[in-house]
């Protein structure tokens, strides 16, 4: 288990102006920001980051969405990090999604679902470690 988990604020998050909100039920939830910036990701970057789901129908999709705008790319530290943040972010789908989490509260479909959290210990080490430098990184 570890201390550390990545998110990613989606650029619906941004477009709909719920970055403030979103970052403020973070912190408000325990969640301490170790590293952050506002950046955009280049159809190369966004590839290669969702390559697990290279030979799904939804692929392009997916790319042309998250390189539609800028993103808020972070690592959060908190005792149990991943598990915790999966619970604070709820389900993909946010009609599904618990009530008080941030897609139920800020999503608008399961495409459009505001935020990314790492889905595991390994995963959330990549991603970090994908987005940030060890000089970004407090």
């Amino acid at each position: 288990m570890s201390n550390t988990t990545f998110t990613m604020l989606k650029p619906d998050t941004i477009r709909n102006q719920n970055t403030g909100a979103i970052l403020d039920m973070i912190i408000k939830s325990g969640f301490k920001i170790k590293a952050m910036k506002f950046t955009k990701m280049s159809i190369d970057q966004a590839s290669i980051f969702y390559s697990i789901h290279k030979e799904r129908p939804f692929f392009n999709d997916l790319i042309n969405y998250m390189t539609s705008g800028p993103i808020v790319a972070a690592i959060l530290e908190k005792d149990n990090a991943v598990d915790d943040f999966r619970k604070l972010i709820g389900s993909t789908n946010p009609e599904e999604a618990a009530e008080g989490t941030i897609r139920r509260l800020f999503a608008k479909s399961i495409s459009e679902n505001a935020v990314h959290g790492s889905d595991s210990d390994e995963n959330a080490k990549i991603e970090c470690d994908f987005h940030f430098s060890d000089q970004e990184i407090f």
